[in-house]
C-alpha cells in the first residue's frame, strides 16, 4: 500500500545539469580551502613543535613529562645531561631514587661521578590531568653562595662582638684569677680554701662555657644530619628539664600532639637549642608558675619564616614568667645580649642559628606580667624512600 501524499506539501524542485555543476564547484571551492587551512595549520603545528624542542634544549634547566602512570614521555638535554643516563621511557619511580632529600623543602641532593649535585624541584600538572611537567634547577653554585653569604654574615658579626667579649672574658677572668690569687694565703683554713677554690671554679666553667657558645655561633651549620621522631625529643627533653622545673617548684607540663612526625637534622643541636628556650623559661618563672613544651603539626607551614605548601612541626615553649617588654624583644637574638647575670647572651642566637639552619626559625610572642611564648617552626622530613617519594610530598 503507497502512502498518502500531502496534496499541501509541494513537490521538491528537481536541479539541473548547471545547478549541480555549480554545488560541485562550490564543494570543490570549500574542500581547496579546508585543505589549504589544514596544511597551512600543519606547518604551524610543526613549527612550534620545532620551536618548542629548540626551547627545551635550550633551557638551563632539566625538563621531565611524565604520564599518568609516572612515565617519563619526554626529557631534555639538561635532565639527561643531570642524571648522566636516557631518561625517555623509564618509570620515574626509578629514576628518583637517586635523589635524596635535604633539610630544605623543595630541595634534593643528587650524586654522579663522585660528585654532589644540588637541585631545586617544582612539578606542574597539565589541566587534563594526563601528564605532569618536573622542572629541575641545578643550584649547587647558589646553595655554595648562600652558605658563604650565612658564614660571612656570621664573621661579620663577630667582628661587630669583639669589644663586647673582651669585657665578657675580661670581668670572670679578672675574678677567677682573684680568687687563685687568694689561695697563696697560708692563713686561709681549710673551709675557707675550698670555699675560695669552688668560686674560681665557678668563674672558670662561665669561661668555658662562654667560650663553648661561642665556638657554636661561629660555626653555625650542624655537623650532622640523621632522622629522629620529634615526639622521642620532646620525651628526652621532658626527662631532662622536669626535675630543673620541680626543684624550682614550678609545673612542669609536655604534650606531643604530631604521632610518629620525623624530623631530618642534627637531634644534638636541635635538643641543645630547646632546651636553651626551656631554660630561659624556668629561669624567667617564678616559683608556683608553670612551663610548658607542646609539639604539634604545622599542615601549611604557618610560620611566616616558614610560609609554604610543606608540612612542618611547631615546639611551643610557653611559661607564666614576668615577660619581655617590647622594647627588648628585638634585640633578644642578638648576640651578648642578656637579661641574666650569668647568661652568656649567646645562647638565643646560637637557637635561631640552629633553627634557621634546619629550614627554620624562632618566634617570640610576650607581653609584661603575662609570660612569654617562644615558637621553634620546624620542616617535616621527607618520608619513606628519599628521592622519588620527597618529590611526590613537595
Amino acid at each position: 500500500m503507497k502512502p498518502a501524499i500531502d496534496p499541501a506539501t509541494p513537490p521538491a524542485p528537481a536541479l539541473d545539469a548547471a545547478q549541480l555543476a555549480e554545488a560541485f564547484a562550490l564543494f570543490s571551492r570549500a574542500s581547496e580551502e579546508l585543505s589549504t587551512a589544514y596544511n597551512a595549520l600543519q606547518g604551524q603545528v610543526a613549527q612550534l613543535t620545532e620551536r618548542l624542542t629548540m626551547l627545551m634544549g635550550a633551557l638551563p634547566a632539566g625538563v621531565v613529562v611524565l604520564d599518568r602512570s609516572g612515565r617519563v614521555v619526554q626529557v631534555n638535554r639538561a635532565a639527561e645531561a643531570l642524571f648522566g643516563a636516557e631518561l625517555a621511557g623509564r618509570d620515574w619511580d626509578e629514576v628518583g631514587r637517586a635523589l635524596q632529600a635535604t633539610e630544605t623543602p623543595g630541595e634534593l641532593t643528587l650524586a654522579r661521578s663522585g660528585e654532589t649535585s644540588r637541585l631545586a624541584l617544582s612539578e606542574t600538572a597539565l589541566e587534563s590531568g594526563d601528564e605532569r611537567i618536573l622542572l629541575l634547577h641545578d643550584i649547587t653554585d647558589t646553595h655554595q653562595m648562600r652558605l658563604t653569604a650565612e658564614r660571612n654574615e656570621r664573621l661579620a658579626a663577630m667582628g661587630e662582638m669583639v669589644a663586647g667579649l673582651a669585657h665578657q672574658l675580661r670581668t670572670p677572668l679578672a675574678a677567677a684569677l682573684l680568687y687563685t690569687g687568694n689561695l697563696r694565703q697560708a692563713e686561709l683554713g681549710a673551709a675557707e680554701r675550698a670555699r675560695v677554690a669552688d668560686r674560681a671554679i665557678e668563674r672558670l666553667r662561665y669561661l668555658e662555657r662562654l667560650i663553648r657558645d661561642m665556638l657554636l655561633f661561629a660555626r653555625g651549620d650542624s655537623l650532622g644530619r640523621q632522622r629522629f621522631g620529634a615526639c622521642e625529643l620532646a620525651a628526652e627533653l621532658a626527662h631532662t628539664l622536669e626535675p630543673l622545673a620541680r626543684a624550682r617548684q614550678l609545673d612542669f607540663q609536655c604534650v606531643c600532639d604530631c604521632g610518629d612526625a620525623a624530623l631530618h637534622g642534627d637531634r644534638k643541636a636541635l635538643a641543645g637549642a630547646l632546651t636553651n628556650l626551656l631554660e630561659n623559661a624556668i629561669q624567667a618563672t617564678e616559683a608556683g608558675g608553670s612551663v610548658s613544651l607542646r609539639v604539634e603539626l604545622d599542615a601549611a607551614g604557618s610560620d611566616a619564616a616558614t610560609a609554604s605548601a610543606q608540612p612542618g612541626l611547631r615546639f611551643i615553649v610557653r611559661d607564666s614568667g614576668r615577660g619581655v617588654p617590647p622594647e627588648l624583644q628585638s634585640r633578644l637574638f642578638d648576640p651578648f645580649f642578656t637579661t641574666r647575670a650569668d647568661g652568656t647572651g649567646l645562647g638565643l642566637a646560637i637557637a635561631r642559628g640552629v633553627a634557621r639552619g634546619h629550614g627554620g626559625d624562632i618566634t617570640l610572642r610576650s607581653a609584661p606580667g603575662q609570660g612569654a611564648i617562644f615558637t621553634l617552626a620546624l620542616p617535616l622530613a621527607a618520608g619513606g624512600e628519599a628521592g622519588a617519594e620527597a618529590i611526590h610530598q613537595s
